[in-house]
């Protein structure tokens, strides 16, 4: 048996990023960004049935510019995983896998969670009479 001198199989240096694999990467990594900014609701509301003291302490964490970056991340994270999981559920029932079709549907996931996220934080502030 001979010893070839050729590739195993492609790797990621042989292929250029394209829209549908970039996207699916970013899912997985909202997914895993959710779970994590769960977790950040969950002190919050933990704090809450602590008591008053606990509470303020996760207000002002919360409320701070960390903590509303976080949460900006987080509802960035949440309408991107929504809006791509609704295009995955259009692939599951055999829909949308033509490429221009492909590269459109990416296109609106990004615009859709742009838009929804401003939506979000527009009305959240507009809420709480800051506009």
């Amino acid at each position: 048996m001979s010893v070839q001198n050729r590739p195993l199989s492609p790797h990621l240096q042989v292929y250029r990023p394209q829209m549908t694999s970039v996207l699916s990467i970013v899912h997985r990594l909202t997914g895993v960004a959710l779970t994590a900014g769960s977790l950040l609701f969950v002190y919050w509301l933990v704090a809450a049935a602590t008591g008053a003291e606990a509470y303020e302490t996760a207000r002002d964490l919360i409320g701070s510019w960390f903590g509303r970056l976080l949460l900006f991340g987080w509802t960035v994270a949440l309408f991107y995983h929504l809006c791509n999981g609704i295009r995955h559920l259009f692939w599951d029932a055999g829909l949308g896998y033509e490429l221009s079709t492909a590269q459109r549907s990416g296109l609106v996931v990004l615009a859709g969670t742009v838009v929804l996220t401003l939506v979000a934080w527009i009305a959240g502030y507009a809420a709480m009479g800051a506009l």
